[in-house]
Formats: C-alpha cells, structure tokens, sequence
C-alpha cells in the first residue's frame, strides 16, 4: 500500500483559486485528486440556488460560473451548512471525506464538518484548524491528495500560484 499525501492551499479570492486549479489541470495533475471548498458569501446580494441537472449539480448565483466549472471538472459536489462558518460549497473527494466523518462519528472536537473530512484523510487537527478559520474568513481551501508523488508534484505548481500559504501533510518526499 502506498503512502498517501495531501496539499493544502489557501487562496484570498476566487480568481486566485480558479487560476491556481488551472495550472494544475494544465500540468497534469489529476483532477480527481483536488477538492475546493469556500464559504457561500454574499447570499443577500443575489438569488441563491442549487440543483441537480441530470448527473451534474448546478449553482445559481454571483459566482455561478466559478462554482459550474468546478463541479463540471470536479468529482462530486455538495452545500454543508456548518455551524460556526455558514454555507460551504464543496467540490471535489472532500464531499465524500465530509460525508464519511460524518457518518463514522470522526467528528472530532472544536472541527467542523470539513475539518471532520480532513482529520479522516490524516491532516493534523491543529491544521484543521487553521482551514477552519481560513472558511470563516471567507478565504477558499484548495486540497491535492493522493501519493508523495502526486502531491509532490502539485506542490511545485501551487508555490508559482498567488496563495496566501500552503502545507504539505504527510510523509516527506526527497527528489
């Protein structure tokens, strides 16, 4: 069994996230591997809906296109109210991670449900945390996860991307 790695990366707005998902695309990573999570802001500015349209989810609203694209390229989607942050979109494995931290009782004191989802894949709960906060503040989390390779790899592409920080979890890689 191979050792399994995450990325985590944190981005201010989500021009810097879309743009940091497309360097990855363009460079080969796997967009398997990559999930996207972001507070749902600015629900009093605009109609807000979600639906499901045939094996797709859609997203109605001011970043309508931002959410579209990623859950057309993305494996999975969902919206978690979470209390203490609000409502988070997610695109990406980290639905299923969610979901099984969820179901599992992996639910681990003073995280939320995505910080559920990340303790179940290994990141640290101090580090979870820290992407907690990063939700709250409106900020969007970018996640690669799969082998030391894999995730060696997206990380040379995510330290050319606008980030505000990012952590490598896991087992160390020497090139």
């Amino acid at each position: 069994m191979s050792a399994v790695n995450s990325i985590v990366a944190i981005y201010s707005t989500h021009e810097q996230a879309e743009a940091a998902v497309k360097e990855l695309q363009q460079s080969g990573v796997d967009m398997k591997s990559l999930s996207i999570a972001a507070k749902n802001t600015h629900t009093d500015e605009h109609v807000i809906g979600y639906y499901n349209a045939g094996d797709r989810m859609k997203y109605w609203g001011k970043l309508g296109a931002f959410w579209g694209g990623f859950w057309g390229l993305l494996f999975g989607s969902a919206m978690f109210a979470i209390p203490g942050i609000g409502p988070i979109l997610v695109a990406g494995p980290l639905v299923a991670w969610i979901i099984a931290g969820l179901e599992g009782a992996v639910v681990v004191g003073g995280v939320s449900a995505v910080g559920a989802g990340l303790v179940s894949i290994g990141i640290p709960k101090d580090s979870v945390l820290q992407y907690d906060t990063a939700l709250k503040t409106d900020k969007f989390l970018l996640i690669v996860h799969g082998s030391p390779d894999q995730v060696e790899h997206a990380k040379t592409i995510i330290e050319g991307t606008e980030h505000t920080s990012y952590t490598v979890h896991g087992e160390t890689v020497t090139a």
